[in-house]
């Protein structure tokens, strides 16, 4: 009998109302039934906005520095549990071990980034046009947050959201992933442990209706989702009509461009790993490849040799660099791609379901590569979200830019070059909300803005310090201590301009 888990809502942990449940199973052995979680429905969702709503006045009058101390006790406990979270992390959504490492560590970084931001939330004192009058600005909580968190940063994601929004002064209602329901689980578990107070922080899980029900609730006024671009314009428009506050984060079509000057083996150790890291389940993937004329033909054939070393498998087991799609509606888009990529371009790796020993349980895909990908075909601009390399072959540096900014999205883009002059142009020119020179397009810091342009966003980012600005409205406030009514822009400059 499979375990059951519970929503977390007011403090205590609750069943669903309405008695359902859905499965978690493990992508890399898809037999292995991980548990079962609440399938949440608007009866859940109404309880746990209920409970946000209740707890927001006294967290919000909470001092900031306290609400950062609780979440520098989560970094703690966090870091006390790291690999049991990315065990279990790499189990449900399977990215290798190394990398959930890396994905627990980033919402360590975030919890004590978050911890000390509770002493930094900055407001602004400037000289009033009066005499004897104060004027000043403070950051203020909102109210309840809801949070709609992807599957491929089961921990990192969730903490990018929560915890500026927590040291703001709101309260949140999170529902993850339906793919990684047990790594919030266990996120909500240290939080419990760490001194939340009751209704702070409610964790409903389920499926699209259960996060449209989040949306779509009067009570909720902001919602951060990370997801794909359709979903996200549904949100935009359900926001839009109800005036709630909302931060998006898509899809994204990134390129890494190897000039001719570039140190090729660091470009392939850093598409290897930006194409095929995830397996390429990332927004930030490097899903295209841009190679100068002059050196293509040598980077292609280092490329497919190495990449044909990548093991696949089930990542908590030792020497496994890439494992499965998250579940099987991926593969099969994946494999679309593919087809699509046989007619439009030339096929030089992979391009199949991988089989053999530690796969033929699980979603895997080989990694894949194509050459000779025209720039504006459907292989060159739309978003794959799996283990698909498309090469394209340029002349120089203004066409490779170019065909960077062609897409719709502007999430990521790397450079690779010795030249400094090229690699400032690079940071000025491509339409990106992210330019890394000599790096690939994977590696984001927690204590920097995230986010892109385009289509890949609405203009809010994630981590560093312009989150909390997202988290958090500005308040004017004046202070007239002269005795008597004085009128800005009349009474200074007595009806006149001069």
């Amino acid at each position: 009998m499979a375990d059951k888990f519970k929503n977390f809502i007011g403090g205590e942990w609750v069943e669903p109302s309405s008695g359902e449940y859905f499965e978690n199973r493990n992508p890399a052995r898809w037999s292995e039934l991980i548990g079962l979680w609440p399938r949440s429905g608007q009866d859940d969702v109404d309880r746990a906005v209920a409970a946000a709503k209740a707890a927001f006045p006294a967290w919000a009058r909470t001092p900031a520095p306290d609400r950062g101390n609780i979440l520098r006790r989560v970094g703690d406990l966090l870091s006390e549990r790291k690999e049991e979270i990315a065990t279990a992390a790499t189990r449900e959504m399977g990215k290798v071990l190394t990398e959930t490492r890396g994905d627990v560590q980033e919402g360590i970084d975030t919890a004590y980034y978050a911890g000390v931001e509770g002493r930094r939330l900055f407001g602004k004192t400037v000289p009033s046009e009066l005499s004897n009058k104060w004027a000043m600005t403070y950051r203020r909580s909102i109210g309840v947050c809801g949070l709609i968190t992807p599957f491929n940063f089961p921990l990192a994601i969730p903490t990018w959201k929560m915890f500026p929004a927590l040291v703001c002064g709101n309260t949140v209602v999170i529902k993850p992933g339906e793919d990684v329901p047990h790594t919030v689980q266990l996120l909500v578990e240290i939080l419990e442990e760490a001194g939340i107070p009751r209704g702070v922080v409610n964790l409903v899980h389920g499926e699209g209706a259960t996060g449209a029900a989040i949306v779509n609730h009067p009570d909720v006024s902001a919602i951060s989702f990370t997801g794909s671009t359709d979903t996200g314009s549904i949100i935009g428009r359900a926001c839009g009509e109800s005036h709630k506050r909302l931060s998006l984060e898509m899809g994204g079509k990134n390129a890494q461009i190897v000039m001719a000057d570039g140190d090729l083996d660091l470009a392939l150790e850093g598409v290897l790993w930006g194409a095929f890291g995830t397996t390429g389940q990332r927004c930030t993937a490097t899903s295209r490849l841009l190679l100068h004329d002059s050196i293509h033909d040598e980077f292609i054939e280092r490329l497919v040799e190495k990449a044909k070393g990548l093991k696949l498998g089930y990542g908590v087991e030792d020497g496994v660099d890439v494992g499965p799609l998250i579940n099987e509606r991926a593969r099969d888009k994946v494999e679309k791609y593919i087809e699509i990529g046989r007619s439009e371009a030339r096929l030089v790796l992979g391009g199949g379901r991988a089989t053999g020993d530690g796969v033929d349980d699980g979603w895997f895909i080989e990694p894949t590569i194509f050459v000779d990908v025209k720039p504006g075909s459907r292989l060159a601009t739309e978003e794959i979200f799996g283990p698909v390399l498309s090469v394209i072959r340029f002349q120089e540096a203004d066409e490779a830019f170019r065909i960077n900014n062609e897409v719709k999205y502007g999430l990521s883009s790397s450079v690779y070059t010795r030249d400094v002059n090229l690699s400032f142009r690079a940071m000025q020119d491509l339409a990106n909300g992210i330019t890394y020179v000599n790096a690939p397009t994977i590696g984001a810091e927690a204590h920097l803005p995230f986010g892109g342009v385009k289509q890949t966003g609405n203009g809010h980012r994630e981590g560093g310090w312009e989150v909390y600005e997202f988290y958090s409205e500005t308040k004017v406030c004046y202070v007239d201590y002269s005795g008597k009514l004085q009128r800005a822009q009349i009474d200074n400059y007595g009806g006149s301009p001069y």
